[in-house]
């Protein structure tokens, strides 16, 4: 076997989502060979890339097929998460992708969804941030059980610097770490909008993958001080079945699309999209509607990220500070998981075929 032979049968296994060949795309790296033995390491585009299993086998096989059918064949995995962001860009410079999650109105979950969409995240070995950006209702402190804690604080060239909370692999901020949760936070928006701010220019974020920022719900002043402050990559919008909430969703939508906006949907998640009792796994009831997000997102054009079942466990562990993805039953894991997965891949989609999206200027 030599390399010529080796890079020419690689060159036949595409990448599921980018759409060319792992040769083409430079993902492949330390490709050795001693007789029989081939190994080498696939450069994937995020450390949570769903379809890795998938290259795998697909190169075993073409080596296999095309080159040496006695072949041994041993693929490693690395990753270099895409982005569109420079690395001198002034604000959050060392992270590659901020991803808002996004709802028409409240009570629909999207708290839930960003939790467990950057604990999922984090599983598959990608460094994320959680952003509570909801100042009025923050929901971080409770679903992570981390009530009461308050952030640390570094002097970087005589400014204050604020360090995020860590639990379970990721970083965390809310206001609901800087105030006592029995205080209501009564502020004018241009205050909620400075508050913002400075969880974006004055918290050590550090090197992520991926800043999840949970906004609050509705399209507002946080919207857009985010989005005049950092460039978005893009955002996730969650809804659930019923009519009332489908109708401010596509208020979200239609923000999003404004020329002056223009930031890019990943996709749409469907919440409480139907009820699983634990006792009768195998049972669904649509109690708020069938397919209310998945008809909504065909209706916009948008990706179909997944729905997400209403199970009390998920509920429970929202509420006593263990989110799903780390202490629910596994049928609610594989449901998020299953949600993330689409969105990851939208994402590196997204940064493949996209320019980058840029701050905004809105006139007040």
């Amino acid at each position: 076997m030599t390399t010529a032979e080796i890079l020419k049968a690689l060159s036949n296994v595409q990448e599921p989502d980018l759409g060319k060949d792992l040769v083409t795309l430079n993902m492949i790296e330390d490709l050795t060979i001693n007789g029989d033995e081939v190994s080498f390491t696939i450069v994937l585009t995020t450390p949570a890339c769903p379809m890795k299993d998938m290259m795998k086998n697909a190169c075993e096989n073409a080596i296999k097929l095309l080159v040496n059918k006695a072949a041994i064949v041993t693929v490693g995995f690395t990753s270099k998460t895409t982005t569109l962001r420079k690395t001198d860009d002034a604000v959050l410079s060392k992270v590659k992708n901020i991803i808002a999650v996004v709802s028409g109105k409240g009570g629909v979950g999207k708290s839930t969804v960003s939790a467990n969409l950057a604990l999922a995240l984090a599983e598959g070995g990608a460094k994320v941030g959680l952003m509570d950006a909801d100042i009025y209702g923050p929901s971080v402190p409770i679903m992570f059980g981390v009530r009461g804690q308050r952030p640390m604080m570094k002097d970087v060239n005589g400014q204050g610097i604020i360090l995020p909370i860590q639990k379970f692999g990721i970083d965390l901020m809310s206001i609901g770490l800087l105030v006592d949760e029995k205080d209501a936070v009564v502020w004018r928006g241009p205050m909620a909008s400075s508050a913002i701010r400075q969880f974006i220019t004055d918290v050590d974020w550090g090197e992520l993958d991926y800043l999840v920022i949970d906004m609050p719900p509705g399209t507002g002043d946080i919207h857009l001080t985010i989005m005049q402050t950092v460039p978005v990559t893009g955002v996730v919008i969650v809804t659930t079945p019923q009519n009332v909430a489908l109708a401010d969703a596509k208020k979200a939508i239609a923000m999003f699309g404004q020329a002056n906006v223009n930031v890019p949907i990943i996709g749409l998640v469907e919440n409480m999209a139907y009820f699983t009792p634990a006792e009768l796994p195998e049972n669904k009831y649509y109690l708020f509607g069938k397919d209310g997000g998945r008809n909504l997102a065909e209706e916009y054009d948008l990706h179909f990220l997944g729905q997400v079942p209403l199970v009390q466990s998920i509920r429970e562990g929202g509420d006593v500070g263990t989110p799903a993805m780390v202490g629910a039953d596994e049928i609610s894991k594989q449901a998020l998981r299953a949600v993330v997965a689409q969105a990851v891949r939208q994402i590196a989609i997204r940064n493949a075929n996209l320019p980058k999206t840029q701050t905004i200027a809105v006139a007040p």
